[in-house]
């Protein structure tokens, strides 16, 4: 099993339980892990493998084609999109994480995780 991983990928977004949060937007930061076999391991090719370019525009579009209310959908929309764009992906872990949130005691972030494949 192979594995590939984006670690902190920043991008502004618009989601959140709270109108203030859609409203103005703020700081997101995504961690993708991706389980694939080991083709492309074996094979040294670009086609056998996901390339993190495209995997980047595949979250920025569905981060900005909608306002999610909860962390937690944000993250399986992510997931499931993953699994939709890249078959030789078997596995897909997604966390978002939201920097800054206002929980009345200071935080570094709030996240949320999924697991989705098989």
């Amino acid at each position: 099993m192979t594995q590939l991983e984006i670690s902190g990928l920043e991008l502004f977004g618009h989601h959140g339980a709270l109108e203030e949060e859609r409203r103005y937007g703020r700081k997101f930061l995504f961690d993708i892990r991706l389980e694939l076999g080991d083709q492309a391991s074996r094979s040294d090719r670009l086609e056998d493998t996901v390339d993190y370019r495209e995997l980047v525009t595949l979250v920025k579009s569905v981060s900005e084609g909608r306002q999610y209310t909860l962390l937690e959908a944000l993250a399986r929309a992510m997931a499931e999109a993953v699994l939709r764009q890249f078959p030789v992906v078997e596995q897909v872990h997604v966390r978002v994480r939201k920097v800054g949130a206002q929980l009345g005691a200071p935080v570094e972030f709030t996240a949320a995780s999924i697991d989705l494949g098989g």
